[in-house]
């Protein structure tokens, strides 16, 4: 082993102890049992499926009785954990920038009838129109991306949204926290680049770069292939009289023939998806009114222009027929190396899917059945924090591969490949956790004696409909024909 490969592997193992030694700082109460918790479901043979089979992991000390008081009663300073998790080394782009994916996933709940907060969570179905609502806890989740192909991603914060959260705001709240987070522990300083912040369609593009407008970050998310915007307007002409217009000509993305001219068209060859062509149009608006989620503004609605960009590929790797991609971006004056590079950027948004994937069907996240929805924080702070330790120890793990696959180089190991080999490596890090004391189980419920508690029951939050629309969803009424005679 060379000099230079000993020092990078000793950095990464202290890089690692520090982190598990704030991340059990940060755990205020029930401190052991939650920390080998954490370490029960990255040392675990296969995936974890229930919180009881976690006890009996080598790593777990305890019994399965505490493991479940742990969950539902102990206690994590998850703002400490937000600045751990901001402390850590992030993976950047080849220009130096960062650049965040945000999200959200749901932990769906449909038969959770005594957990409160819950929210119909729309879920996306095999078949054709197979978009159900189901009960459950969604989740906020914004990672940091990694250049190239990969299925690494960096988590930094996770927020459940609550019964009458308005996403964009919430979402603009989340970032704003992390942005000053992030400066604080040095990953952003002035003069470099600004932070990328990438979204699907689910996000309001426009009223997240007008909320984050102030910051040093520029938003890129995909927009719907049915909007229309409105261009810049154009000069005045002298002596016209009457009210200047606010709005110019529209521009209909179904109607290539209000588009005009692109400022900028490029042509690129890729391995996955043949010739990709993007073009873009510059200064381009959408046209707000006191609606959604400009309903409570006050006065002229802003306008907010952007940069839109039309992504065509050749074709899928699926063999599906392409679909064009709508891009909407916060900055203005795009070049077009600028939309190249935003285009790709987009593309490494769907790495947050694989993690998304891992934590689900590997690390258990939505496994155990968890009645309180600050429980399910408690739990998805344990997953945000094993999957971070999985990404520090990524330098050190071996490829313990199983027999039909494949052979990987050390420097493209999964995370699922990283969590096989954890158990080797945790030793050499720091184990905070004490060992358990000896004791005695407790005497229980009295023979004979019942459990007389009342089980609450908690229905969906659903929207309230205002008077007015109470008043148009009303069904007329015809009076009956009185009987005569």
């Amino acid at each position: 082993m060379s000099l230079l490969h000993h020092n990078a592997r000793s950095e990464a193992l202290a890089q690692l102890s520090c982190f598990r030694g704030e991340f059990y700082a940060c755990l205020t109460a029930r401190s052991d049992t939650l920390f080998e918790l954490a370490d029960a479901v990255l040392c675990g043979d296969g995936p974890v499926r229930s919180l009881a089979e976690l006890s009996l992991v080598g790593e777990h000390r305890r019994g399965h009785g505490g493991l479940y008081a742990a969950v539902a009663r102990g206690r994590i300073d998850a703002g400490g954990l937000r600045r751990a998790l901001a402390a850590v080394p992030l993976p950047r782009a080849a220009d130096g920038r960062l650049v965040l994916a945000v999200d959200v996933t749901c932990w769906l709940r449909p038969d959770a009838h005594t957990s409160p907060e819950r929210i119909l969570c729309h879920t996306y179905g095999r078949g054709k129109d197979q978009h159900i609502p189901v009960p459950g806890w969604p989740y906020s989740i914004i990672c940091a991306l990694e250049p190239g192909r990969s299925s690494w991603t960096a988590p930094l914060d996770a927020l459940r949204l609550r019964p009458g959260d308005d996403t964009a705001t919430v979402t603009a709240r989340q970032l704003r926290d992390l942005l000053q987070r992030l400066i604080t522990a040095g990953q952003w300083q002035t003069g470099d680049p600004d932070i990328l912040i990438v979204a699907d369609a689910g996000y309001d593009a426009p009223r997240l770069g007008f909320l984050l407008s102030d910051l040093p970050v520029q938003v890129l998310a995909r927009m719907r292939s049915d909007r229309v915007l409105r261009r810049a307007v154009p000069p005045r002409l002298p002596h016209t009289q009457g009210r200047p217009p606010r709005h110019g000509g529209e521009f209909v993305f179904g109607q290539p023939d209000t588009w005009g001219t692109a400022d900028t068209d490029t042509v690129t060859d890729t391995r996955l998806y043949g010739t990709a062509r993007a073009r873009s149009w510059n200064r381009l608006h959408p046209r707000l009114t006191h609606r959604s989620s400009w309903a409570a503004a006050d006065g002229t609605l802003p306008i907010v222009e952007g940069t839109v960009i039309r992504l065509d590929i050749g074709h899928l790797p699926s063999g599906a027929i392409p679909k064009p991609v709508w891009l909407w971006w916060s900055g203005t004056d795009a070049t077009a190396t600028d939309a190249d590079r935003l285009w790709q950027a987009y593309l490494r948004r769907f790495d947050i899917e694989h993690t998304f994937r891992l934590f689900k069907q590997t690390l258990g996240w939505t496994s155990p059945k968890i009645r309180s929805p600050e429980a399910a924080d408690r739990w998805t702070w344990l997953i945000l924090a094993g999957y971070t330790q999985l990404r520090l120890a990524r330098t050190l793990a071996a490829d313990l591969r199983r027999p039909w696959e494949q052979p990987t180089p050390p420097d493209r190991l999964t995370p699922a490949r990283v969590r096989r080999d954890f158990r080797h490596i945790r030793p050499k890090a720091s184990c905070p956790a004490q060992a358990p004391k000896p004791s005695h189980p407790g005497p229980g419920r009295p023979p004979g004696r019942k459990n007389t508690r009342p089980t609450p029951r908690h229905d969906v939050h659903t929207p309230r409909k205002t008077p007015a629309a109470k008043q148009r969803t009303k069904k007329p009424t015809t009076p009956r024909p009185r009987r005569t005679g």
